[in-house]
């Protein structure tokens, strides 16, 4: 695979819920997968775990795995269930800096990297996926507005 993006994904589990990239490639492998979907799953404790490997292609947005590096955050919903920004500040320091080695090492372009749910169908075609067109919530905040903003308060001129 030559990555030539990158999709933020959620576990949709709790964040008090402790996960690994083994939970979750067992989990995968329990709906017939071939192996976790993610390539990177990064704990609540921030630490960053390998999954699939890079030189294979993930399976994690359905019909755009092509190219596709796949980041997975445990967290992401409440305690009932509802979609819920609750990462922790050492989750997003790792994803952030891994974003930022991905784009170094494979050139990235800043603008491929993005969460799940902007790939949902623009059903309204106005040309913008808005909240009630996502099909899935998952990762519960807008990715690339956040590494954006991320960049330029770190200087990076874009």
């Amino acid at each position: 695979m030559t990555p030539k993006r990158i999709t933020v994904h959620s576990s949709a589990t709790q964040p008090k819920t402790y996960l690994t990239a083994d939970d979750i490639r067992k989990m995968h492998l329990k709906r017939g997968w071939s192996d976790i979907g993610y390539h990177f799953v990064i704990r609540t404790d921030g630490a960053v775990e390998r999954g699939r490997p890079l030189t294979k292609q993930g399976a994690h947005v359905y019909g755009h795995n092509k190219n596709n590096v796949g980041i997975c955050l445990v967290g992401g919903i409440d305690e009932r269930g509802v979609a819920e920004f609750n990462y922790s500040g050492a989750q997003l320091h790792a994803l952030y800096a891994l974003i930022c080695e991905l784009c170094e090492d494979y050139g990235i372009p800043y603008e491929k990297v993005c969460g799940h749910r902007d790939y949902s169908p623009d059903t309204n075609n106005d040309g913008k996926i808005t909240p009630d067109e996502y099909v899935k919530e998952c990762p519960c905040f807008d990715v690339r507005g956040w590494f954006i903003r991320k960049l330029q308060s770190d200087g990076v001129e874009l």
